[in-house]
């Protein structure tokens, strides 16, 4: 049942203003009407709800299961290793990881165990056909980039030219049991959803059922509002069931993820901006500001329209972390520490990440900023690595999982 934003107000007892705000932060979700109305679904308002009154903390924890599986997996674009690791953590092993950036690969060498396969090359001259018919995962954070259609068919040979199609080909080159792809939200209307359309589409002719979801991190173990839209491909030969993680009645806190969070190195502001922003309290952002210093700091962005919500952004202790990004003092996305002046450091934006503490990255500071902004949260990946397994078990038993029946391939998750 979907409900208006007055009956999501009168449900939560909270002023309509506080709803739209809490839909800009993340914390709930509004779908659009023909007439451009919010509306909410009644499920999750239950579940905000519930969020509401329980004032317990959650633990902060990077997790992980001591019990491996027997699975295998291959990733691509792996990054700084955070789906990686989350999927090692929850018990599957990598039989190859594939990594063009220097940086990127150093900090996957340094950290995973010596003899792990990790080839550092350009993926359009990787071969993968050596491993058909030998893995069970195939696994790949793609860029989302338009395709160019030479027909109407939409399909393998439409993606040609673009990451994309180098993960379907390393999905035709193995046929794994199951291929996973992950983007950002906006996959799902970029080219008016043509461009996902062509990825599933693909998975399709290569032999794949498919379903997607789009999953919070904030409420799956990660300290952070961020996004992630979760594409799965069942081999049509398997009966076997599409599982995706549930979301949890908890999130967790800033405050939590850094307790006695190790000290490093990070960014520092210029004098000035430091001293406007010294002026921002927790929580608050640029609108915070006397109106000379809001002129002085946003220049002509002032007086244009849009939120800008992300400018003089001071993040708040009892909350999850806005969205991290590659830079942790840009203008426009700004991630200042909710009581000191400063940006995020390096392993405070780790933390965030749900890396551990013992996870070093390598190259410049900069450099390190980038990879863990990059990155798939750790715990985010941890609970899809362990639906995957839940799925290859045929396991129906998985709590805090959403089941379904293998019997659609165009059909997005609930």
């Amino acid at each position: 049942m979907q409900l208006s934003i007055h009956e999501v107000s009168q449900k939560l007892n909270l002023s309509i203003d506080t709803i739209r705000r809490w839909e800009k932060k993340g914390l709930i979700k509004a779908e659009r009407s023909d007439k451009n109305h919010r509306i909410f679904d009644e499920d999750e308002v239950k579940v905000l709800l519930k969020k509401l009154n329980d004032k317990s903390e959650a633990e902060f924890k990077v997790l992980k299961n001591e019990i491996p599986s027997s699975y295998t997996a291959i990733e691509l674009f792996a990054g700084a290793g955070g789906t990686a690791l989350g999927f090692e953590n929850a018990g599957i092993h990598h039989v190859l990881l594939n990594e063009f950036d220097k940086n990127c690969v150093e900090t996957l060498r340094n950290n995973f165990p010596k003899g792990t396969n990790i080839v550092h090359a350009d993926i359009h001259n990787v071969d993968f056909s050596s491993w058909k018919g030998k893995v069970d995962i195939v696994q790949a954070g793609f860029p989302c980039q338009a395709f160019s259609y030479a027909g109407k068919s939409m399909g393998f040979e439409d993606t040609r030219g673009t990451l994309f199609f180098e993960f379907a080909r390393c999905v035709k080159e193995t046929m794994p049991k199951i291929a996973v792809g992950e983007n950002v939200k906006g996959l799902l209307k970029h080219d008016n959803g043509r461009t996902l359309q062509t990825m599933i589409n693909t998975l399709t002719e290569l032999g794949y059922n498919v379903r997607y979801k789009l999953l919070r991190a904030q409420y799956l173990d990660v300290p952070q509002k961020r996004e992630r839209l979760i594409i799965i491909g069942i081999r049509k030969d398997l009966d076997l069931p599409f599982i995706f993680p549930k979301e949890k009645n908890y999130t967790v806190s800033l405050r939590a993820a850094l307790k006695n969070c190790p000290k490093s190195e990070g960014q520092s502001y210029p004098k000035r901006k430091a001293e406007i922003l010294s002026q921002v309290p927790e929580g608050g952002y640029w609108r915070d500001l006397p109106i000379e210093l809001q002129k002085e700091y946003m220049k002509g962005s002032f007086y244009l329209s849009g939120g800008k919500t992300g400018m003089a952004r001071r993040l708040s202790w009892d909350e999850p972390s806005l969205t991290l990004t590659c830079a942790p003092a840009q203008k426009q996305t700004e991630r200042c520490h909710p009581e000191e002046t400063r940006p995020l450091t390096i392993r405070e934006y780790a933390r965030i990440q749900t890396f551990p503490d013992t996870w070093e990255f390598k190259g410049s500071m900069g450099a390190q900023y980038k990879q863990i902004g990059n990155a798939v949260p750790v715990n985010l990946s941890y609970h899809i690595g362990r639906c995957l397994i839940a799925m290859l078990d045929k396991n129906y038993d998985i709590e805090d999982a959403v089941i379904e029946d293998n019997t659609s391939h165009l059909s997005k998750a609930a």
